[in-house]
């Protein structure tokens, strides 16, 4: 049967139209993080350094467990393409599907956040200082404005840091004010403007957060 030419082109811009309203819909449809999954990479891959369920292993390497998944996908995918510099992450996520990703990082998130506790005495009421009130001679904001009063942090783009390790995160403040860490111009900024000692005072402090 044979239809008449108008007809077919009202149906194929009709085709054309609904087009986008089909895929948005497939997108919606994107299946969830697997938990098992993320577990079984977790315990091949990634516990050498993170120990087998992301929680306090060395303190050169980052406490995972509780972290923001939308935080560490993003650290993931940006390992993956150079963007975040680190000779061993970025051969370890090189070969990490986004799905990979997803499911670790939905893995480490469904842990509970670890608590810590801050180590230097002398240093907690500098550290508290700028945490929570910045450094305004400098420029430099208050860290809870960003990371939350209590070290919370925001998904995506701030992360947990309460609990975390004083000496991962003064290694990370470091590399950002070196420029060898360039994936936050935020912090590129923040770190750029502080001491030696205003670093180790406030990374001390936060590892106390809870």
């Amino acid at each position: 049967m044979k239809f008449p030419v108008a007809f077919a082109t009202s149906a194929l811009l009709a085709a054309i139209l609904a087009a986008p309203a089909i895929a948005a819909e497939t997108g919606k449809a994107a299946a969830k993080p697997d938990l098992a999954r993320g577990q079984e990479l977790s315990t091949t891959v990634c516990a050498a350094c993170h120990t087998s369920d992301g929680s306090r292993g060395a303190s050169a390497n980052p406490i995972l467990q509780g972290q923001h998944a939308e935080y560490i996908v993003k650290q993931l995918t940006e390992f993956k393409a150079n963007k975040r510099v680190n000779a061993v992450m970025n051969g370890m996520a090189a070969p990490l599907s986004e799905a990979d990703m997803r499911n670790v990082a939905a893995f480490y998130a469904s842990k509970p956040p670890v608590n810590g506790v801050a180590k230097n005495k002398d240093t907690v009421a500098l550290g508290e200082k700028i945490y929570r009130g910045g450094i305004p001679d400098k420029g430099v904001p208050a860290c809870s404005a960003c990371h939350s009063p209590n070290g919370a942090g925001l998904p995506v783009q701030y992360p947990r840091l309460g609990g975390q390790h004083a000496e991962y995160l003064e290694s990370q403040m470091n590399a950002f004010r070196a420029g060898t860490r360039t994936n936050s111009a935020q912090m590129l900024g923040v770190a750029a403007k502080m001491s030696d000692k205003e670093i180790k005072a406030v990374t001390d402090y936060i590892a106390g957060l809870r």
